[in-house]
């Protein structure tokens, strides 16, 4: 398994503790070579993901939840990541 994908396997496994219906990442990075983050080796990620545990939850605080899951990634392995967090009953539109 390369680098990429032990990392989007740990992505995805801390992500699973919100317990989301549909969870969508995309690694972008190659779209930012030479970028620096980039350059330091962090990775830039798209994701959609939809779980009961936003409902009744503000961007932000969506947002915060997902920070927590992926805890010390957001620090070295994560340079950017764009979040589209819905809850179920929510607009399917970002």
């Amino acid at each position: 398994m390369t680098d990429a994908a032990a990392l989007e396997a740990t992505i995805r496994e801390r992500l699973a503790t919100l317990a989301p219906s549909t969870l969508e990442l995309v690694d972008e990075s190659h779209l930012h070579a030479g970028h620096a983050g980039a350059r330091s080796g962090g990775r830039h990620y798209r994701l959609s993901i939809v779980s009961e545990q936003f409902d009744g939850r503000r961007t932000m605080e969506r947002h915060r939840i997902i920070y927590a899951a992926l805890g010390d990634l957001m620090q070295r392995d994560i340079h950017a990541l764009s979040i589209v967090a819905r809850a179920p009953g929510d607009n399917a539109a970002p």
